[in-house]
């Protein structure tokens, strides 16, 4: 495909150099540019790429996409928009003849719930026979390849070339998380969205978004934007019916024409719970959908699961998929990774790892795990440094309300002090009047330990000294870092994983 054709899809600002060239490949990344490659300047959040131009041009571009006017380096081919990544994504769909229009797409977004929903709807899918793909936080798979996540969702010439990719494999359709970051920077662009689902809307990301109203903005474009431009004939809309933005989305999807369908709790919902039972072995009930009656069994534990279950059922069901088959889809997935994990033990100890890092998510979590603890609930968790620093104070509270014993720890650090993250979680401990325990070293020094809180700056202690407390029928929930394998101190990334480090802890002679 010749240069001057790519002119054509989308507008151009103005241009200058051989646009008769032949393009061979598309990238953003200036030290991977070979000869006959078009560059992408993106400006990314510590990087400017309009800086790399001479470079990409040296190294043989045979053109460059800026939205800067400038003095480009005698004999550059450039091209300049409105956007650069817009015009990535929908470069990238044509370079690779849109994958995303040959298979069922769909995609899902919100603040929570979104890897177990996209587990949830993969396994409906394999279920039908259609062969799927699933890129998310987790992990980017499909026919038996995985690939651990960098992105949640890739970048648009990234995510593109995968699709491909996926598409020669053999993949007839594909389930994909969709961040609020992705929205904002156009890595969806030129995708054929089939279904989109928003799960909820909760406090995150307040580091990069304004406010909530901004982040809500972000995350409504999935349905105001995306899905509308895809090319495909039948489109829907999976809205959450009960999160308290779900009206409002339900309505701006129907206002571009989307079909829309809702969940949640209330039977006023397109799809409902009827009859629900929970317990340590899972949920089971029978699901309302419209005029339809859907009897289901999970394995995944706890009653914020059974959104997600909703959310997944909807899915199946605007895809057209037999209610037989959506049933089996959902019985067959027995567990997500690092979301409400269970570390199998003979205390007798109920041991959750979860990746709850929201003061929604974190609550949810203790309010679906204390029906099924007979005992003690002990939660384990800390907040990431260089982030939101305002739901600190509140994942504290939510966590000295709800549980009966508290240890804080650290969760990824980063760049900031460690000690101060503690104490701005610790004071949204203090105001709910929690005492504060001095540490000791075993659960036998303190047998009428009850309730209060304890700040324990190393995680593998904090999680050890859990273990060490908690007894038969009592439940410890390890959040924050959920399928992490690592901790990120400083600017150094080090393997840890929570899974791991409480199966050592059993191996060494934890005592119920």
């Amino acid at each position: 495909m010749r240069l001057r054709e790519f002119l054509t899809l989308q507008e151009v600002q103005e241009a200058g150099g051989d646009l008769e060239q032949e393009v061979t490949g598309l990238t953003y990344d200036s030290r991977a540019v070979s000869q006959g490659q078009v560059f992408f300047a993106i400006c990314g959040e510590k990087l400017d790429g309009h800086e790399f131009v001479p470079e990409a041009v040296k190294r043989g571009a045979a053109a460059v996409v800026v939205e800067r006017k400038e003095k480009w380096p005698t004999g550059t081919t450039w091209i300049r928009v409105n956007s650069v990544r817009f015009a990535m994504g929908i470069w990238g769909a044509n370079f690779f003849h849109h994958p995303s229009s040959r298979v069922k797409l769909v995609g899902i977004t919100g603040t929570n719930g979104k890897t177990t929903t996209a587990y949830l709807v993969e396994s409906i899918l394999a279920r039908a026979g259609w062969e799927p793909g699933l890129i998310g936080t987790i992990i980017y798979r499909y026919q038996g390849k995985e690939t651990p996540s960098h992105h949640t969702t890739p970048e648009s010439l990234d995510l593109h070339a995968l699709l491909a990719e996926m598409e020669q494999a053999g993949v007839k359709s594909v389930v994909m998380e969709v961040s609020s970051h992705a929205l904002v920077q156009e890595r969806v662009r030129g995708l054929d969205f089939d279904v989109a689902l928003f799960t909820n809307l909760s406090r995150d990301h307040l580091d990069y978004h304004a406010d909530m109203d901004d982040y809500f903005l972000a995350k409504s474009r999935l349905f105001t934007d995306y899905l509308p431009a895809s090319r495909k004939s039948a489109k829907a809309a999976v809205i959450h019916g009960e999160d308290a933005r779900g009206l409002e989305l339900m309505r701006r999807s129907q206002s571009v024409g989307l079909t829309t369908w809702s969940y949640g709790r209330n039977r006023h919902w397109d799809v409902h719970p009827l009859e629900v039972e929970s317990d340590v072995r899972g949920l089971r009930g029978k699901i309302r959908v419209k005029d339809e009656t859907l009897e289901f069994s999970s394995r995944l534990i706890g009653h914020y699961n059974l959104e997600n279950i909703l959310g997944a059922v909807s899915v199946g069901y605007a895809l057209g998929c037999p209610p037989k088959i959506v049933r089996e889809g959902i019985e067959r997935l027995s567990s997500v990774p690092g979301r409400l994990e269970k570390i199998e033990n003979d205390c007798g100890i109920n041991v959750l790892v979860d990746y709850a890092h929201t003061p929604d998510a974190l609550e949810k979590v203790f309010h679906a795990v204390r029906p099924i603890t007979h005992g003690r609930l002990i939660a384990v968790f800390g907040c990431g440094g260089d982030r939101d620093r305002g739901k600190r104070p509140l994942m504290g509270e939510i966590a000295a309300r709800l549980c009966d014993l508290v240890i804080l720890t650290s969760d990824n650090p980063r760049t900031e002090d460690p000690a101060r993250i503690l104490m701005e979680i610790e004071a949204g401990v203090r105001r709910t009047g929690m005492p504060e325990f001095v540490a000791l070293s075993s659960r036998a020094r303190q047998p009428s330990l009850q309730r209060g809180y304890l700040v324990e700056e190393d995680r593998r202690k904090a999680i050890a000294l859990a273990l060490c407390w908690a007894r038969r029928g009592d439940s410890v929930v390890i959040a924050g870092k959920g399928h992490e394998d690592y901790q990120i101190v400083g600017t150094k990334k080090n393997h840890f994983d929570d899974r791991q480090i409480a199966r050592e802890e059993f191996s060494h002679g934890v005592q119920a």
